[in-house]
């Protein structure tokens, strides 16, 4: 029954408690979430005798089983240790759901909970806060130490060193998203494997805003149709103080994108030659979704997707008090015709 700051969680995650029953991470840093939750139902798992199961459990499979979360964490394997389950807080992992559950008893298996920026008197946290052996892990953006430190670690594992002054735009332009953080310094490395040194005009070309990159993340699973990531990564950014209209602006600009690409492949260039006259440049892993996202999406959809883009942006200027609900409508409408594009491409 312990909340844990920020600055307690990397002695919390170096060295977990050993009567830990079920742990929830929360906070506006949702790559930090996620990365802390990976990393400790790995751990947790490797010090189980003989070693537990990591298994996660989505919205999906608790709408087609609703006791599943329970029978999970109520039965011990035959043949491994006590399984790890992780899930990301929603309408089914709620407090309605855990409370009777963490209330029942001592459990067989692990919780792992992630969820976004909750109140302090957020009823899910206080039942963390609250219960035996469940800890609440605060997880907020990084600090300047954190990202220096951060990109010590990824730059050392690459053998390379960073210049001053490029060190200090790098540090200006990561820290709101700890996942994208880390992809944004490992995409830098990348380009300059096999240089002993990072220079100053090296970030400034390859490296973007890393708060706009965490919004970008929305705009990327909506062309690509995964509605249920973009309305997740879309509340969590509301619930961390994002604006709705900045958020319909990122998406825009990410269509615009798109639209670009696709008007220079309908005008004969190469896919490939077109992705590389992007800048800033996609990184490596970003690559093949925005592909297919560019031979899914014709010219004519995009020209439809950027017409609704633009009177949703107008509406939610003029009507601000609704912007959330405008913006939401926005992005199920793009991701419902990411969709339809992407079964008519499969068709052609």
């Amino acid at each position: 029954m312990t909340a844990v700051k920020p600055q307690q969680a990397p002695a919390f995650m170096k060295a977990p408690p050993a009567d830990l029953a079920a742990v929830l991470f929360h906070g506006s840093d949702p790559g930090l979430v996620s990365e802390r939750a990976a990393a400790l139902a790995k751990s947790l798992a490797a010090r189980e005798n003989p070693p537990g199961e990591v298994l996660k459990l989505d919205e999906t499979e608790l709408d087609e089983d609703p006791s599943r979360l329970e029978t999970e964490l109520q039965t011990r394997p035959m043949f491994s240790g006590r399984r790890i389950v992780r899930a990301i807080a929603g309408r089914r992992i709620s407090t309605a759901l855990l409370k009777p559950l963490l209330n029942s008893g001592p459990l067989e298996g692990l919780l792992v909970v992630e969820a976004g920026n909750l109140k302090a008197d957020d009823s899910l946290r206080a039942l963390f806060e609250s219960q035996p052996h469940c800890f609440a892990v605060a997880c907020y953006p990084d600090s300047a130490a954190d990202i220096d430190a951060l990109i010590s670690e990824v730059l050392s594992s690459f053998s390379l060193t960073i210049e001053g002054d490029a060190r200090a735009l790098l540090q200006s332009r990561l820290g709101a998203d700890r996942a994208l953080s880390r992809a944004e310094i490992e995409k830098l490395a990348l380009f300059c494997l096999g240089r002993r040194s990072i220079t100053h005009n090296d970030v400034d070309g390859l490296v973007g805003d890393a708060a706009g990159l965490a919004l970008e993340r929305i705009a990327e699973a909506v062309a690509e149709g995964r509605t249920k990531s973009a309305i997740s990564d879309f509340g969590r950014a509301l619930a961390s103080g994002e604006n709705a209209q900045v958020i319909i602006s990122i998406v825009q600009r990410y269509f615009l994108k798109l639209h670009r690409v696709r008007s220079d492949v309908d005008g004969g260039l190469r896919l490939d030659d077109a992705l590389k006259s992007i800048r800033p440049p996609l990184f490596f892993k970003q690559k093949d979704s925005f592909s297919r996202q560019v031979r899914s999406w014709s010219r004519g959809q995009l020209d439809q997707a950027l017409r609704r883009i633009s009177e949703a942006a107008k509406a939610a200027r003029l009507t601000s008090s609704l912007e959330d609900v405008i913006a939401e409508r926005l992005i199920l409408a793009l991701a419902s015709m990411a969709a339809v594009s992407a079964a008519a491409a499969g068709g052609r």
